[in-house]
C-alpha cells in the first residue's frame, strides 16, 4: 500500500521498481541459427506462451498480428484496442502491452528484428512505414473482409515459407514482408487520413526527436534543449512537429514523461513522491498537477482505475 498521495513512504535502501519483462525474439520459434524472424498461427503461439503474453511485457523486435477469429482487448501503453476478425496490430520495440482474448482467437503472428528488414533493404528504414515512423501513430488497422482475405493469403504464405527449408528462404521472407508492409501502409493511410505522408526530411527529424526524448526526457524537459541537440531553432522544430503530428514539441516531451509515470504507478510499489523524483520532479505537487492536466486523473485515481 502506498498510503496518501503526499506521503513520503520510504522503502529504505531496497529498490522496489519492478522491471517489466522484455522478451527477445530468440525466445520464440525453432530457427536457432537465424534468430531474426519468427512466424506462427496465433492459436499455436498463444498456446505455447499464454502466461507470458497475457501479462504486461515488452519486446525488443517488431510485431505484426492478424486476427481471423475471436474477440478481446489488446492494451498497448494504457490504450485499449478491440480484438476482432480483421484487426491487425503493428508494434515497434519497447511498447508495453498485453492481450485478453477469447478461447477461439486465431490468426497469424510475425516477429522480426530491425536488423532483419534493414539488412535486406539497406537503402530504406523500417521507420519509413507510416505506422512505425512515429510513436504517435495508431498501432492498429481494422480490415473489411476483402482486404482481410488478401492479408490472410500473405500471412499464410509467410508462415508456410518460414516452416519450410526452401532455397533463399530468408530473402523470400524479407520480400514477402516488404510487400505486406507496403500493402498495409496503403490501407493505413487510407483509413487514417490524419496520418498523411510527410516529407522524408521531416520524417527523419521527427524520428530523431523521439529518440532524443527517449534518451533524455528524465533530465531534460525544455523544447529548446532538443532543438539545440538537433542543431535547429526551437521555432523550426515546433513547426516540423506540428506539420507532422499536429502537436507541439512540449506535447511530445510531456506525453513521454506521463507514459513512464503510468508504467511506474502501475508496475512498481514506490511512493508517488519517489516516482515523481525518479522522473525528475522534486516538487511532487507540481508533478501531480501535471499528471492530472494530461490524464484527467490524479496519480492515486489512476492507480485505483488500473489495479
Amino acid at each position: 500500500m502506498r498510503g496518501d498521495e503526499n506521503a513520503e513512504t520510504g522503502f529504505g535502501d531496497k529498490k522496489t521498481m519492478k522491471n517489466i519483462q522484455v522478451l527477445h525474439i530468440g525466445e520464440f520459434g525453432r530457427q536457432e541459427g537465424y534468430p531474426y524472424f519468427y512466424s506462427n498461427t496465433f492459436r499455436e503461439h498463444a498456446g505455447s506462451f499464454h502466461e507470458t503474453i497475457t501479462v504486461p511485457h515488452k519486446h525488443d523486435f517488431f510485431i505484426l498480428v492478424l486476427f481471423t477469429r475471436g474477440h478481446g482487448v489488446h492494451e498497448i501503453d494504457f490504450n485499449s484496442y478491440e480484438i476482432r476478425p480483421g484487426s491487425i496490430f503493428l508494434m515497434y520495440p519497447g511498447q508495453t502491452h498485453y492481450w485478453e482474448f477469447s478461447q477461439d482467437a486465431d490468426g497469424y503472428v510475425v516477429f522480426h528484428t530491425q536488423e532483419f528488414y534493414e539488412m535486406h533493404y539497406i537503402n530504406r528504414s523500417i521507420h519509413g512505414f507510416p505506422f512505425y515512423y512515429s510513436a504517435q501513430n495508431p498501432p492498429c488497422l481494422y480490415l473489411e473482409e476483402p482486404d482481410m482475405l488478401k492479408a490472410i493469403t500473405v500471412f499464410r504464405e509467410i508462415h508456410s515459407e518460414y516452416e519450410g527449408e526452401g532455397f533463399m528462404k530468408m530473402q523470400r521472407l524479407a520480400s514477402s514482408l516488404d510487400l505486406l508492409y507496403i500493402d498495409l501502409s496503403r490501407l493505413y493511410l487510407r483509413d487514417n487520413s490524419a496520418e498523411s505522408p510527410v516529407s522524408a526530411t521531416y520524417m527523419r527529424r521527427i524520428r530523431q526527436l523521439e529518440q532524443l526524448i527517449e534518451k533524455h526526457y528524465i533530465e531534460e524537459k525544455q523544447p529548446s534543449a532538443y532543438a539545440d541537440m538537433m542543431h535547429i531553432s526551437p521555432k523550426h522544430l515546433n513547426r516540423m512537429v506540428k506539420a507532422s503530428l499536429r502537436k507541439t514539441t512540449s506535447d511530445l516531451i510531456a506525453e513521454r514523461v506521463i507514459l513512464e509515470a503510468k508504467r511506474l504507478l502501475v508496475h512498481s510499489q514506490n511512493s508517488f513522491t519517489e516516482i515523481a523524483r525518479a522522473l525528475g520532479y522534486e516538487d511532487y505537487a507540481y508533478f501531480s498537477r501535471l499528471f492530472k492536466l494530461k490524464t484527467g486523473l490524479t496519480p492515486s485515481e489512476f492507480v485505483h482505475k488500473y489495479k
